[in-house]
This record gives C-alpha cells, structure tokens and sequence, in this order.
C-alpha cells in the first residue's frame, strides 16, 4: 500500500480523540489512528449506501400495483418550493 504525505490540522478536540486511540494501544501512531478511523468511516458510508441501494432495488421491483400513489408532482415539492421563495423574499 503506497503512503502519501501530507500535512494536516486539527482541532483540539479530534486531536485528544486520535491521541487517546494511540494511548490506549488501538494505533501505533497519530497517523495511524487517523488512518484507521478514515478507513472505518468509508466502510460505514460504504455499507449504508449498499444498504440504501439494495432497499431501492427491492422497490423498484414491486408490481405497479402496490406502488403508494404520490400524488401531484407539485404536492411533491411545495414545501420546498415556498422555502426558496421565503429566501428570495428574504434577500
């Protein structure tokens, strides 16, 4: 596995987070925990977009007939329709 360098800030606060993974033996390293918790949150995101695409395709398999009706297109997307009118009204 190639390595890049790189430097990069944190805050306090991910900083405490990442020392404390190498305090109690998790990581070798900073860079390590960095590392290995990056990696456990694009298996997380990984896994949840799986999860959504297999509930879409599981849907989208279902006979016509037991589709729920969504109604008018406009019902659809009137609320987000007068959210952005306010904002404009706003500006």
């Amino acid at each position: 596995m190639s390595v890049q360098k790189q430097s990069v800030s944190f805050t306090e606060t991910a900083y405490a987070f990442a020392r404390e993974l190498v305090d109690a033996g998790e990581y070798p390293n900073v860079s390590a925990a960095v590392s290995g918790e990056l990696a456990k949150a694009k298996a997380e995101r990984d896994r949840e977009r799986a999860v959504l695409e297999a509930e879409l395709e599981r849907r989208l398999a279902l006979p016509l007939d037991q589709w729920d009706p969504v109604g008018d297109a406009a019902d659809v997307t009137g609320g987000a329709r007068a959210h952005l009118a306010a904002r404009v009204r706003k500006t």
